[in-house]
């Protein structure tokens, strides 16, 4: 189905290389996926660096470079790159939809089996592409492959490594797995087992925390592997309070999606354990009266329980519809 914001523009593909048909989507090996909002100092070099890459490594792949509405020239240096690299295929998007929005659109819009995520801002080693699609066309039960970062180099770095820390050792305690690198920007996945979450992405920079999640939640297997970060050029995009609330909102909102009683079982136990011990101590020193706030905490356990529990009966009542275009979850 069309995505809306598509209708903004003129034209389905507001510019495409002549290199690309439409009766290729799904026989091209990958199709990298290059959000690009002002970044014209450096985005001819980002193109280059991936193209040069994957022409080495003898694979047939497109580079969708989605111009998010940059108000430099970003636009016109894109243009300029399509005459040189033949599976370079622009896009432009005429008001700014935000990243999540950029990948989520590309992604339906590809031509590759496989499709890599990553930014234009020179911060991630896109000539690793390569090795990661390898890695993942390895092994069959490989659904996504992420890169790891191995240093923070954003700006606010005082406050983004404890909250970023904070917001990932609580993703892995909700979805019970180790996870290296919970908002990487770099990674490669199929995009047919991506395509029935692509409608829970945020237009934002939580996109890729996201997709992380929701392979995770439903036991798609997800390797990690260590790669270099670094530092930006150009101007950052992300800020701080904002984007940091969101990140976290995203994070509880994602394993409410799938697995609500992860995050409201130890609430309620929690609440209950609590009420169960202030009726012992109410018992023993009000001659068998319980006083009010142990009520309450009883109440706003069982409360918080039987919402788990329907939650956890409605996200099973959808799972088959959830696996129609996925398949089944890896075992």
């Amino acid at each position: 189905m069309p995505d809306p914001l598509l209708h903004t523009v003129p034209g389905r593909y507001p510019s495409t290389s002549s290199g690309i048909r439409e009766h290729e989507r799904g026989t091209l090996d990958v199709t990298v996926v290059l959000p690009c909002f002002n970044e014209e100092g450096h985005v001819r070099d980002e193109v280059l660096r991936i193209s040069g890459a994957l022409d080495r490594s003898g694979r047939s792949y497109e580079v969708l470079a989605v111009d998010d509405a940059s108000t430099d020239g970003t636009l016109a240096v894109l243009h300029q790159v399509q005459q040189e690299i033949p599976r370079l295929r622009v896009m432009a998007f005429a008001h700014n939809g935000g990243s999540g929005t950029v990948r989520r659109i590309g992604t339906r819009e590809a031509f590759g089996r496989l499709v890599a995520w990553t930014d234009a801002d020179m911060t991630y080693p896109n000539e690793r592409i390569p090795e990661l699609v390898d890695l993942l066309e390895a092994q069959p039960d490989l659904d996504q492959v992420v890169g790891a970062r191995t240093s923070e180099q954003g700006t606010h770095k005082m406050l983004r490594v404890p909250a970023k820390w904070a917001v990932r050792r609580l993703a892995e305690v909700l979805t019970s797995t180790r996870i290296p690198d919970l908002n990487s920007g770099l990674r490669v996945f199929r995009r047919a087992t991506a395509l029935p979450y692509l409608h829970l992405l945020p237009p934002g920079f939580s996109c890729v925390t996201t997709l992380t999640l929701s392979f995770l939640s439903n036991q798609h297997r997800v390797e990690y592997v260590p790669v270099e970060y670094l530092p930006r050029q150009g101007r950052s995009k992300f800020h701080f309070v904002k984007d940091a609330y969101r990140y976290l909102l995203q994070v509880l909102r994602m394993v409410m999606f799938f697995n609500p009683l992860a995050a409201l079982m130890p609430v309620a136990l929690t609440l209950l354990a609590a009420g169960a011990v202030k009726t012992i101590f109410d018992w023993a020193l009000r001659d068998f009266r319980m006083a009010t706030n142990t009520l309450l905490l009883l109440l706003a356990g069982l409360i918080i329980l039987a919402i788990g529990l329907l939650a956890d009966l409605i996200v099973r009542s959808r799972a088959p519809m959830l696996y129609d275009e996925a398949g089944p979850p890896r075992t």
